[in-house]
């Protein structure tokens, strides 16, 4: 997740820190040495992660702006907890929040998902001892809970200030490493960004859900068979080349530049199965169905930025027995040699999905869809050249025009039951000297039903009802079935 660092440069964060033994600091001080063990540790461990710096006191300015635009962000302010007097101050601006117009709201909560983590230049005792630590905390309630406020333990030091910005790097920026595993074939791995904890219901299942540390490989399938399916979220697999020491290899930080590219190339020479698996992947065209946790699966698979570069994905899709219901379940899934005949073909020119449900769901019937003017036309004119091959057509043109007419109804489109009727009608005056008589009667009769309909009331409308042909006698009366 992108990280906005928002600091505190007002009058009050120059207040001295007299510290035992060394030079006077002031507060900025502190919260620069802080911020530059963030920022080292992200160098180190999030080197993809992108991050804007921005200060303010009265007014504020953007030092270090973001490269690219983003919808979820992770917000760190860093000052000393005073919230200043008057008119614009924290303070105030939190007892007016509800008093102030739609273009002047006060900024939390945020318009985009987020979480607020203040870190306080001030001690526990320091904050309580005056309404500062209830006003910050009600700014983490303002973004809906999702933050969280540190402390300095003890006197204000450099060394209590690191104490408390490794809290923040523990919690919210410690990256995830993994063994990925595939038979007697294994590496070390990053995922990237991190993945957080998901729950499924918060009524029925609150706990959250953790992928585990070993991602298990459990079978491949074709992209073409997986298609495009939901998840959760998507992340960089990054491979970790470790040394006979068990250090990883490249990922420290080095004065020298060279240093680091021998280390890089050190790291490019160690065989991997990350980038063998990646390999495999992109040339075969499928992906891996991975194992996250009990009843939780994702899947790899290789994704280019352009011509040249591609990168080793994961996907995570919900948990669940049966995430994709194209697949089946999952723990029903097997390699093509447990089957008695090749699912693919002998010639690999089919596939044994999706799967056919058992069930007939409402989605799967004919249903009319009207997207386009071109498909409402062409329904039309299908019942239109049936009317004109009565009586040999009657029940094709009967079949239609009830799929039409159901469809109007659906969508309330009683004007085209009214246009189809008077179509109908002037088709029956263009009937030819030679045409069966019964064609005309059968028109005259559909035409009459659509307009019944068309009224829209209870005994000519209903959907269930269909329109059935006209019984005819020729050498008596005309009789309509019921």
């Amino acid at each position: 997740m992108p990280t906005v660092v928002v600091m505190d440069v007002s009058l009050s964060m120059t207040r001295p820190v007299s510290i035992e033994g060394s030079e006077e600091y002031q507060r900025k001080h502190l919260a620069a040495h802080g911020l530059t063990m963030l920022f080292e540790h992200m160098a180190t461990n999030y080197k993809l992660e992108f991050t804007a710096l921005v200060v303010f006191s009265s007014l504020w300015e953007l030092m270090v702006p973001f490269t690219r635009d983003y919808n979820t962000l992770q917000v760190v302010l860093v000052t000393d907890g005073c919230l200043g007097i008057g008119r614009g101050s924290l303070r105030h601006s939190l007892a007016t929040q509800n008093q102030r117009s739609e273009s002047n709201r006060f900024p939390l909560p945020f318009p985009f998902p987020s979480k607020l983590y203040i870190m306080c230049m001030a001690n526990l005792e320091e904050l309580q001892s005056t309404d500062s630590l209830e006003c910050l905390e009600r700014l983490i309630d303002l973004n809906n809970g999702e933050g969280q406020i540190f402390t300095i333990d003890g006197p204000l030091c450099l060394k209590n200030v690191q104490s408390m910005f490794g809290k923040l790097i523990d919690l919210a920026y410690t990256p995830f490493h993994a063994v990925l595993k595939c038979g007697h074939l294994t590496a070390d791995v990053q995922v990237f960004p991190r993945p957080e904890p998901f729950v499924v219901d918060e009524e029925i299942d609150p706990i959250p859900k953790v992928i585990n540390t070993d991602l298990e490989i459990v079978g491949f399938i074709d992209i073409a068979d997986i298609s495009s399916p939901p998840v959760l979220s998507r992340h960089l697999v990054l491979p970790i080349a470790l040394n006979k020491e068990g250090d990883e290899v490249g990922t420290g930080i080095t004065d020298d530049n060279e240093d680091e590219n021998s280390a890089n190339q050190i790291a490019g020479k160690i065989p991997n199965f990350c980038v063998l698996l990646h390999g495999s992947l992109k040339v075969e065209g499928m992906v891996a169905i991975v194992q996250l946790g009990p009843e939780w699966h994702g899947m790899l698979y290789s994704q280019a930025d352009s011509k040249k570069k591609s990168n080793l994905m994961m996907s995570l899709f919900e948990p669940g027995p049966e995430p994709l219901p194209w697949l089946g379940k999952m723990a029903q899934l097997g390699p093509i040699s447990d089957a008695k005949e090749n699912p693919y073909g002998e010639d690999d020119n089919k596939s044994p999905f999706p799967l056919q449900p058992k069930n007939k769901r409402s989605y799967a019937q004919n249903v009319t869809v009207w997207i386009k003017p071109s498909g409402l036309q062409t329904d039309v004119q299908k019942i239109l050249r049936n009317a004109r091959k009565l009586p040999e057509k009657t029940q094709t043109f009967y079949k239609e025009l009830n799929r039409l007419r159901k469809a109007a109804l659906a969508f309330g489109f009683l004007d085209l039951l009214k246009g189809v009727a008077d179509m109908l009608e002037r088709e029956c005056t263009l009937l030819p000297d030679t045409a069966h008589p019964d064609a005309a009667f059968q028109l005259s009769h559909a035409a009459q039903q659509l307009k019944l309909a068309s009224t829209g009331t209870s005994e000519y409308a209903a959907y269930d009802q269909n329109i059935t042909p006209l019984h005819t006698d020729f050498s008596g009366s005309s009789t309509e079935r019921i």
